[in-house]
């Protein structure tokens, strides 16, 4: 029997980069899937005909997770779908910019807080109802919390209250069986990432900072992921995984 096995997992965000590689994984452990996009169509689409096309059983959902009610768009599809259960939720989506403070807008700072913050946030509260005993949430903060980036302040401000939120829902949730943990990557080899590591000298800055000599691939997160969400990690509550390859060690 599959480590996921007649479990229903949804993923934002997993038309491409850590969600595409996230949702691909869990189905590989058997469970259904619940695959969230905001834009990307035809990514989704794809991901979902690979999940078919491995044996796996897929859904779509498409929601803006910027607007105030995108939770509650997700929590309706879900229903609609006629999902009784969500045993995982896997809170990849996101959003992310470098921007000296005299450019910093409102319009950007509200923007990446209501992606990266409020969205998971008012996941969780929506889906508790579809939660029960067992479930599991990984949230998505990033390594930059931990240390300094020019330019990159709201975004590693978001990322700061994804860790501190992790340790308050596990406290919060651990009582109904709940399990909260959150996964904090590194400069991994993404779209999103290509501000960095779009050109060599990027690479290169990045490799030095770390310990493993190498660039971090979707599937090191989707990995972790996978044991974060498995029996495994049985005892791992309220945690943030650091996953950097050593990063400024």
């Amino acid at each position: 029997m599959k480590q996921l096995e007649n479990q229903t997992a949804l993923i934002t965000g997993a038309s491409r980069g850590l969600g595409r590689a996230t949702a691909l994984r869990l189905a590989k452990a058997g469970a259904h899937i619940i695959a969230h996009y905001s834009n990307s169509t035809a990514g989704a689409e794809a991901v979902a005909e690979e999940i078919r096309a491995g044996g796996g059983r897929v859904d779509l959902v498409a929601a803006d997770l910027s607007a105030p009610d995108g939770a509650h768009q997700v929590a309706r599809a879900i229903k609609e779908l006629g999902v009784s259960k969500i045993d995982i939720l896997a809170a990849n989506a996101g959003t992310s910019g470098l921007s000296s403070i005299e450019e910093q807008t409102v319009e950007n700072f509200d923007y990446q807080f209501a992606v990266n913050v409020r969205a998971p946030f008012f996941l969780v509260q929506q889906l508790l109802p579809f939660m029960h005993t067992g479930g599991r949430i990984v949230l998505w903060s990033s390594n930059v919390v931990s240390t300094a980036m020019n330019g990159a302040s709201v975004y590693t401000a978001t990322k700061g209250a994804i860790a501190v939120l992790t340790r308050n829902l596990a406290k919060e949730l651990g009582p109904r069986g709940i399990r909260v943990n959150a996964v904090a990557p590194g400069a991994i080899d993404t779209d999103m990432a290509q501000i960095v590591l779009g050109n060599e000298e990027g690479r290169n800055m990045v490799k030095s900072m770390q310990a493993l000599d190498r660039i971090g691939k979707p599937e090191d997160i989707a990995d972790a992921v996978l044991f974060l969400v498995t029996d495994q990690s049985r005892w791992l509550d309220g945690q943030s995984l650091d996953l950097s390859g050593g990063f400024n060690l």
